[in-house]
């Protein structure tokens, strides 16, 4: 969607951009802080998902449960910094959203104060009251269906899902019903493509895949996975760089001018 980028994304642009209605693919990613916010702006991609994934990928932890909503504020508030042209969403966290429409409400209302234009959600139709509430409140609320990182442990760990008939048609209808509640776009992870494909056809709102596929209206990745910037990625990540590897070799050669007496040189010093 190239011509997004002369200006700002906004949710009904997003919203209608559909491949079958002749738009580009969307492009999304993940970005944590104003240096990642800076990349992905720079990349000119359309959205920009500050993911609780900041649990595995900044903060040391592993699984994204152990977030807040204040910790998403602080990295939503560091990427929004940069003014990016690109949609801005947030993911409400574990425990954010489970309980009580209400409580949903106020805590979006904590992510769109820190600078975020919608806000995302794990789960199906037992969402949907905190989906209307969200849209009552005119609150942009994008859904996330399939492999729903909140929900490892009662997936059993990070598995496929909707490879059975059942569950195939489970998903179609939970991505159904929260289009419907008002949802603008759906995160799809972690299904058979040929699902995938299924709901991007099924649905008016896009889809935005991520191991799901070529068949979506759109792809996410974690920046942090396609730079090379951790260690192990999923089957669906395409490394396009290295940089674990380049970082760990230009602070080796750092180390190595300091103890050699090579750093700093003249042009270092101030006379």
């Amino acid at each position: 969607m190239s011509d997004f980028r002369t200006r700002p994304v906004t949710v009904p642009s997003v919203r209608a951009a559909k491949r079958r209605l002749g738009h580009l693919p969307l492009v999304m990613v993940t970005a944590y802080d104003a240096p990642g916010g800076r990349i992905a702006e720079a990349a000119g991609v359309d959205l920009i998902l500050v993911g609780d994934s900041v649990a595995n990928n900044v903060l040391g932890y592993e699984d994204t449960l152990q977030v807040t909503v204040g910790d998403m504020a602080h990295h939503t508030a560091a990427v929004a910094r940069t003014r990016p042209l690109a949609l801005l969403v947030a993911d409400l966290p574990w425990m954010s959203y489970h309980l009580d429409p209400a409580d949903t409400v106020r805590n979006a209302a904590v992510l769109i104060r820190a600078g975020a234009k919608a806000v995302k959600l794990e789960g199906g139709r037992t969402r949907l009251p905190m989906i209307s509430a969200l849209v009552d409140t005119e609150i942009p609320v994008m859904g996330h269906l399939g492999l729903t990182p909140q929900s490892v442990n009662v997936m059993g760990g990070h598995r496929v899902q909707g490879r059975e008939a059942a569950a195939a048609e489970r998903l179609v209808e939970d991505a159904r019903a929260i289009a419907d509640a008002g949802c603008f776009a759906l995160v799809i992870e972690g299904v058979p493509a040929a699902l995938a494909t299924l709901l991007t056809d099924e649905l008016d709102v896009p889809t935005i895949g991520i191991g799901a596929g070529p068949g979506c209206d759109g792809q996410v990745l974690v920046l942090h996975d396609l730079l090379g910037l951790n260690q192990w990625a999923p089957k669906f990540v395409r490394r396009y760089g290295n940089l674990e590897v380049e970082a760990t070799e230009a602070v080796t050669a750092f180390a190595a001018d300091v103890r050699s007496g090579a750093f700093p040189g003249d042009a270092e010093s101030y006379h």
